[in-house]
């Protein structure tokens, strides 16, 4: 069982050696690389053969997801028709750890032959990909973690790690923010995290007037189901809340008063356009179990924290 973490140890230092190496070998040519990207007018296609093409579809879906329009097309593939994919407003970035790969051919030469900006990442500065490429990103000289230099382990690692480097250098170059990110994450717990209090709060909201007598108020508490109810002036702003610690404390003769006598003034509110995930932590805090959403003081929703269960926020 030892053996079996002294490997996995040794594996991991490994890679993190080629990626040392890689940060240190970062110079002007990422830097054209990432300026090139940004006067793209059509999509970034990625491409590579093997375990350079599994690597290529996830720089393509991080590079798609951030901001940055891009398809991944696989090398045989665009030998038989999907070269169409690859127009003159494209850019091509190129995956091969030899640069020789024979897949690649075609694809090459298509982006010659119709001057589309081509971006190769290999490890040999003088390989064919390279050579051909307008801009030439070179993977440092690093060991691969299986020993016997076969196994393509440290060089995928880094190539991964370059995809990164330059789908975050296009991101923060264009402030894409949490709210774009959404716009392409609306499932799973990343959409749930991203989502706004006015893409999950009720509209069937609890409200009462400030002189409304307390039955009423009580009624309205019943009947929409939140466990409380909102307290408006005469102009719909919200001016207090009404909870079940606020009826255990004015307990006596509570019919016989009125909602603003009973409520909590100045709640906590929250905007519309807030993450949800910034209402749930404002809850867990407060150790409340609602919020009304508020525009111009008035109440436009109301997010309860069952809300943000249902939604995966937790």
């Amino acid at each position: 069982m030892t053996d079996y973490i002294e490997t996995a140890r040794r594996v991991i230092a490994t890679e993190i050696a080629g990626l040392k190496a890689l940060a240190s070998t970062l110079g002007d040519e990422f830097s054209r690389a990432v300026a090139m990207m940004l006067e793209v007018r059509g999509r970034v296609i990625v491409s590579g053969m093997g375990k350079s093409g599994h690597v290529g579809r996830k720089i393509a879906a991080t590079l798609a997801s951030t901001g940055t329009p891009a398809q991944f097309v696989h090398p045989a593939e665009a030998s038989h028709g999907d070269l169409g994919m690859v127009t003159k407003t494209d850019l091509a970035l190129v995956l091969s750890n030899s640069g020789e790969t024979p897949e690649l051919a075609d694809l090459i030469a298509h982006t010659r032959r119709f001057k589309i900006p081509l971006v190769g990442v290999a490890s040999r500065p003088g390989s064919t990909l390279l050579r051909q490429s307008d801009v030439a990103l070179v993977l440092p000289q690093a060991r691969e973690a299986c020993g016997n230099g076969i196994v393509p382990t440290t060089s995928t690692t880094m190539t991964l790690a370059l995809g990164d480097a330059l789908a975050i250098a296009l991101m923060e170059h264009r402030r894409f923010t949490p709210e774009h990110f959404r716009t392409f994450h609306p499932g799973g717990k990343l959409g749930a995290l991203l989502a706004k209090v006015g893409d999950l709060a009720g509209r069937d909201l609890p409200l009462v007037a400030q002189d409304a007598p307390m039955s009423e108020a009580l009624l309205v508490i019943s009947q929409k189901g939140y466990g409380v109810t909102g307290v408006t002036d005469e102009d719909g702003r919200l001016v207090g809340i009404i909870t079940d610690g606020d009826l255990r404390r004015h307990m006596e003769g509570l019919l016989s008063r009125r909602a603003h006598e009973v409520m909590t003034r100045s709640p906590r509110v929250i905007e519309p356009e807030a993450l949800a995930a910034a209402a749930l932590a404002e809850m867990q805090a407060r150790k409340i179990t609602c919020l009304f959403a508020v525009e111009d003081g008035r109440p436009v929703g109301i997010l309860h924290i069952h809300d943000c269960l249902r939604a995966g926020l937790v």
